[in-house]
């Protein structure tokens, strides 16, 4: 093929198709976390909130919260049919950067603090777009967890927390779900721009991690073309007409012509992908059950929810009326249908509803006189609040987590007149609760639950479903609380990852520190009985957790069953726990279900930088199995003696390490034995640790026989 034509499909031949040639058809590509965005034929470029209507699911903020794994690739499955149908070959989603502070702007497209929960859900999702014959595109890849300044900033973060927590969920979905596509982030990680980064995009992505498909860049994140390509980036998005870059290199002879042929081959493979696939019936949409199994019922004080019996119900809040179901930028999908809370209420219950919007309106005053007459009057109030689209969507973070003043100030009044408040919350991010939740006697996190929402939330208040999400965030009491409080959005164009792999609840855990609700929570309308832990090796470094979950309440309802781990150690040199399974289950009342999940060497596993590879520690490791990370049923120990891995000896090691050696010990042993021969005083145990810490070729001088022939020696015959 000619040369300016190989060099053309390295970028798109507009917004949303790659380029094709004689032998290569184009492909269409279409925004995707939660609902098919297909642009319209003759609309703008980007057709926000002008594309084909397609079915609004849930966002990722949401479906983090099912903490459901089959659900989610239900989910999947219905994208990837509705993009097909649509002739959308590849689906840009789904997100899955870590929510490492609770302002990021985009945290709603994101499922979870944690790289467990996000990993296991985003394979389930990958899975289940590509069942559907439609190519998934994870992203952004990588250290994409703020809008500030993001086309610029530079991530700074160290090996430890890149192998741990924010390369970890691609990891797991790369190996396990295969994904076929794969979108490089804007940002920088530690200086180098990620669609420029070959580090990450070839010799992680592709020679650890065996990536096979394509990598494109998020639109408009290339500024080098040709480093790009040479990086490992396959396709520019959109395209900026700079192809003629692309050859002249070649030509050039600083990028080799064999990139442009490995680019041509992976986009074949995708095309190959695609068009071969039959792909699998969707069958019913999950999208109301999704909205269900993602609400958080964070408090119900004297079991007011489930409403059985309302009575008569003040519905107040004007997100009630005009819900808010999606976050605002590229991923806004124009939805099939909508249904919000108070219409879903009024179907059910009729003249028993009173409504009152309460705030959004040009004369507060008597919004809220209006809301409390409607209050006075009922047994109950449900009270709607949340965050409008202009205070988080794609393009900026968030300067706080507080709820807007007006509708606290409606709170309070309201809670003067009214002592059954039942709140329900419509928001994208993390808010705070701890300065009204005494107010309210319910609290129902709803999330942004998609198009389907005000009928699942209707559900869960009035007792035809049981809530089941739990937290994928911890709820800090204050915003100064969080671990990345001091170190976000950074400046300078540079943002340092300070809190390193204490993200989240393995900070707030590790250190103690109070939350309003932690990772894990929610609770439901029955109550769970935890029991009979056992601890059971399978294998090299493989085990079995298993426990038995009784129902001991009067309604069927779902547990979520969570383990962590910690290593047992006097100081901690690593989280004191962290998430490496769950399970949800659904058990009916009176009725008990046995739970197994299976722990791996790789889930004790932390990241050695000076080596270069995953170390199992040998030791003691504690297993805590509960309904949070702090509420803890059951806990056991697990002895290991680890991988067996013993980091090679140099003359720059530590005397400390020296000693703890098997072999390297008793060999230098000998030799200070040697030059201790005929002296009468020992070594005293303050001067011993202190030179513990030294690395031996700094003995060399100290007429203790270690010249540096003696010590090259040694590490000869260590190894």
């Amino acid at each position: 093929m000619d040369l300016d034509r190989r060099a053309a499909l390295t970028s798109g031949s507009d917004t949303w198709h790659t380029t094709g040639d004689d032998g290569l058809p184009a492909l269409t590509l279409a925004d995707g976390p939660h609902g098919v965005r297909r642009a319209r034929e003759g609309g703008d470029a980007l057709g926000i909130g002008d594309s084909i209507p397609a079915t609004c699911y849930p966002p990722a903020v949401a479906l983090g919260s099912t903490w459901n794994p089959d659900l989610v690739r239900r989910v999947g499955r219905a994208l990837g049919s509705e993009a097909r149908a649509l002739g959308v070959d590849v689906l840009l989603g789904p997100g899955m950067n870590i929510k490492r502070s609770p302002l990021g702007g985009r945290n709603f497209e994101y499922f979870a603090e944690d790289p467990h929960l996000t990993g296991v859900l985003a394979a389930a999702m990958v899975e289940g777009i590509q069942s559907a014959g439609v190519g998934a595109c994870v992203k952004h890849f990588a250290v994409n967890n703020q809008e500030s300044d993001r086309m610029r900033i530079s991530a700074e973060v160290d090996e430890r927390a890149l192998r741990e927590v924010y390369l970890a969920g691609f990891e797991h979905v790369v190996r396990t779900a295969r994904p076929w596509a794969l979108m490089s982030a804007y940002n920088r990680v530690n200086g180098v721009p990620a669609s420029e980064n070959s580090w990450l995009l070839t010799d992680v992505l592709r020679g650890e991690w065996g990536f096979d498909g394509v990598v494109v860049s998020d639109w408009g994140a290339v500024s080098d073309r040709v480093a790009a390509v040479r990086a490992g980036c396959d396709v520019e998005m959109p395209p900026t007409g700079t192809d003629h870059l692309i050859a002249s290199a070649v030509r050039g002879g600083t990028l080799d012509a064999a990139v442009l042929n490995r680019v041509r081959s992976r986009l074949a493979l995708l095309h190959q992908r695609v068009s071969s696939s039959t792909g699998v019936r969707a069958g019913d949409s999950p999208a109301r059950q999704a909205a269900t199994e993602a609400a958080v019922l964070l408090k119900n004080d004297g079991a007011i929810l489930p409403l059985v019996d309302p009575g008569r119900l003040a519905v107040v809040g004007e997100l009630a009326r005009t819900p808010r179901y999606q976050g605002g930028g590229s991923s806004r999908v124009v939805p099939t249908a909508l249904s919000s809370v108070l219409e879903a209420l009024v179907d059910r219950l009729g003249d028993a509803i009173t409504f009152a919007p309460g705030y959004g309106g040009p004369s507060p005053e008597e919004l809220i006189t209006e809301a409390l007459n409607a209050a006075q009057g009922a047994d109950a109030v449900v009270l709607v609040l949340g965050l409008a689209e202009n205070a988080e969507s794609e393009g900026f973070d968030r300067a706080t987590i507080a709820l807007p003043g007006d509708q606290l100030r409606l709170l309070a009044r309201l809670a003067e007149v009214n002592s059954n408040i039942v709140v329900v919350l419509a928001n994208g991010g993390v808010v705070s609760v701890a300065e009204w939740r005494d107010q309210a006697r319910a609290i129902l996190e709803g999330w942004l639950p998609g198009q389907a929402g005000g009928e699942a939330l209707a559900d869960l208040l009035l007792g035809v479903h049981s809530p089941s999400g739990r937290l994928a965030e911890t709820i800090p009491l204050r915003l100064a609380d969080h671990p990345s409080h001091l170190h976000f959005p950074g400046r300078d164009g540079q943002v340092v990852y300070g809190e390193s792999v204490y993200v989240g609840y393995r900070h707030f855990d590790t250190l103690g520190v109070p939350v309003a609700y932690p990772f894990g929570h929610g609770l439901t309308y029955t109550t769970f009985e935890y029991s009979d832990l056992s601890i059971t090796e399978i294998g090299d470094l493989r085990w079995e957790i298993g426990c038995t979950i009784t129902n001991t309440g009067e309604r069927a309802g779902q547990e979520v069953v969570q383990l962590y781990t910690g290593l047992s150690e006097a100081a901690p040199s690593r989280p004191r726990s962290v998430l490496r399974g769950f399970a949800k289950v659904n058990i009916e009342p009176g009725q008990a279900r046995h739970v197994t999940l299976t722990l791996t060497g790789r889930d004790l596993a932390v990241w050695d930088v000076r080596h270069q590879r995953w170390t199992v520690d040998a030791g003691t490791y504690e297993i805590r199995v509960g309904a949070s990370s702090r509420d803890i049923r059951l806990t056991g120990e697990l002895h290991t003696g680890g991988d067996g891995f013993r980091p090679p000896l140099t003359a720059t090691s530590t005397v400390g390490e020296w000693r703890a050696h098997p072999v390297g010990g008793p060999l230098l042993g000998r030799v200070l034995q040697q030059a201790r021969a005929g002296r009468t005083t020992e070594i005293a145990p303050e001067l011993l640790r202190m030179v513990d810490g030294m690395p031996l070729i700094t003995l060399r001088t100290f007429g203790l026989g270690l010249t540096p022939d003696v010590i090259a020696a040694l590490v000869d015959q260590t190894r």
